[in-house]
């Protein structure tokens, strides 16, 4: 890619950043929430996209660090009365050591392996902070004191967002990223050429990690209550599955179109229809993986709408 790709590619983004900037001024506390969660979508999904698109580890457990990272806020809210936004660090830093406790042993599956020991992950550690009443308050849950911090969590969340949008570029343009794109394509033959796998795999998992603790403990802080059911449910690794590969994964734009495309999608089918918003949704997505088996971007490449230098 050209410095002037790049560049443009950046004057993008800080066109949409700076819109995002200035947006709360102009909205109330619905939109202003809305598109908060919009952006917190945005980073779920290219979260998953670091480990699964880049590297090839088809993740069903990436609810776990969303999870951990909720309930490292809540507990410090709740029980040692810290302010919210320095407990986004601690829940960063949760989900980077859960990430390597199980990655270490997780990483060395392969294929649906990988994915069905993901999944298992995520239940038992949902299981934990169900029964771990001490620490997590158990089923019961946790509730935080009652304000009103639509505007402080807005623009924790557009900060997330930016940095997460940054190291996914890095990431796609970067030789740290290539070695992913090689184990994702063969790893054998990654593993001849000299690439330390295993350690690059840990890396990639550890850094997808980040983003969805920190996401998760600004969640906390907006919704003002968490419990096991809720921050570990399986629904919202799935959806931040298939926003990212609905948008085409293993590139940049991807996880971010498709997470507001499918965002908006189903705030409008489930405001139009309220009993029947998760079939019409699935059918939708089903249409999609039809005609579009690349994602939204693959489809914008495959017929000269866009170049792959717009996108990746």
């Amino acid at each position: 890619m050209t410095r002037n790709e790049h560049l443009r590619n950046f004057a993008y983004m800080g066109a949409l950043l700076l819109v995002l900037v200035v947006l709360p001024q102009w909205v109330g506390v619905y939109y202003r929430s809305f598109f908060m969660f919009t952006m917190m979508w945005v980073v779920l999904a290219l979260s998953w996209n670091i480990i699964s698109g880049y590297t090839g580890y088809i993740s069903f457990g990436h609810v776990v660090f969303y999870g951990v990272g909720a309930y490292a806020t809540g507990i410090l809210v709740v029980d040692y009365e810290w302010h919210w936004v320095p407990t986004l660090a601690v829940g960063a830093l949760a989900g980077l050591v859960v990430a390597i406790l199980i990655g270490w042993p997780v990483l060395r599956l392969k294929g649906p392996y990988f994915a069905i020991a993901m999944l298992g992950a995520a239940e038992g550690v949902r299981v934990l902070a169900t029964v771990w009443d001490s620490l997590t308050h158990g089923g019961l849950g946790i509730n935080f004191p009652n304000v009103e911090n639509s505007i402080e969590t807005y623009y924790a969340m557009l900060v997330l967002m930016a940095v997460a949008i940054l190291v996914c570029y890095w990431v796609g343009h970067s030789r740290f990223g290539i070695r992913l794109n090689a184990i994702r394509e063969d790893e054998v033959a990654a593993e001849a050429l000299g690439i330390n796998t295993t350690a690059y795999k840990l890396y990639a998992f550890g850094l997808s990690a980040i983003f969805p603790a920190v996401a998760g403990g600004i969640q906390a802080s907006k919704t003002l209550y968490i419990d096991p059911d809720t921050e570990f449910f399986i629904l919202i690794t799935i959806t931040m599955k298939l926003m990212a590969m609905f948008g085409g994964k293993g590139t940049v734009v991807g996880p971010i179109v498709g997470a507001i495309v499918l965002y908006i999608v189903q705030e409008f089918v489930w405001v139009q229809f309220p009993f029947f918003h998760l079939i019409m949704f699935g059918v939708f997505l089903i249409l999609v993986a039809r005609f579009m088996p690349r994602g939204i971007v693959g489809f914008f490449v495959d017929r000269g709408w866009a170049r792959k230098g717009m996108v990746h």
